[in-house]
């Protein structure tokens, strides 16, 4: 009974729906535990990709973050666990960056994930979750959907054994991202190698796994962004997994319970 990922009026691509209301959909449907996971501001010399450059929150605002859900942690204390958290980007090449940032505001936190939204081509860095149209100029870079899937699990293999210092994340957020608009751009993906890599290398570490479910409101997916091939996988190695409403407006807490 925990949604260990929601996020807040501080993300810039999210809703503006107070944190308190959030807090009161995750008593309403019974939550007894859940994480804020705002998204940790990108480091300072890199470019957000989005066409709308709302990625991540700012690290002006970051402060004021941690301040206010301390403070509804401790309102709200008798009725349900809040812990402060954040959703840490992965950018390939940007690990030190990342660790620095980690290391600024890693003392603040309870809890943590880690997702890949962007891949780096070249020299050039794509967001994969973005929109169908970008989704499409991926694809038409990479030469095809089987090589996109491909390049997003090799990112997402670098992602978890990335060094990112004492504050590194042990949560990995949304593992089949890559699916978002897998209606638009279907793949079938049963018994693809870098699967059974990554999934291997998240049971050694012993690290879990966001059970996100935002991927069954979205049109082109409607499946949960663990599903398929990649449950089985789940199953067979017996990986933890905490479920991930990745809600962007309070109506949408705790989902799928």
């Amino acid at each position: 009974m925990k949604d260990g990922h929601i996020h807040t009026p501080y993300c810039p691509h999210g809703s503006k729906d107070k944190l308190e209301d959030y807090i009161q959909k995750a008593i309403d449907v019974g939550l007894i535990e859940i994480t804020f996971t705002e998204h940790l501001p990108l480091p300072n010399n890199f470019e957000d990709p989005s066409p709308k450059k709302d990625s991540a929150m700012d690290e002006d605002d970051i402060l004021s973050y941690f301040k206010e859900v301390n403070f509804f942690k401790d309102k709200y204390k008798d009725k349900i666990k809040i812990n402060v958290g954040v959703e840490v980007d992965y950018i390939e090449g940007y690990e030190y960056e990342i660790e620095k940032m980690l290391n600024k505001y890693g003392n603040y936190l309870d809890d943590s994930i880690l997702s890949v939204h962007m891949i780096k081509i070249g020299e050039k860095y794509y967001c994969i979750d973005f929109s169908a149209e970008e989704f499409l100029k991926i694809v038409t870079k990479l030469g095809s959907i089987e090589n996109t899937y491909n390049k997003y699990y090799e990112t997402l293999k670098l992602a978890i054994n990335s060094d990112l210092g004492i504050y590194k994340p042990k949560r990995i957020g949304h593992l089949n991202l890559v699916r978002k608009f897998n209606k638009l751009f279907p793949y079938d993906y049963d018994g693809n190698k870098r699967l059974d890599e990554i999934i291997n290398l998240i049971c050694e570490k012993d690290y879990e796994l966001d059970f996100n479910t935002s991927s069954i409101r979205k049109v082109y997916c409607r499946e949960p962004y663990i599903h398929g091939y990649l449950l089985e996988l789940v199953n067979k190695y017996k990986i933890k997994t905490v479920l991930g409403s990745d809600s962007h407006s309070f109506e949408s807490v705790g989902f799928n319970i």
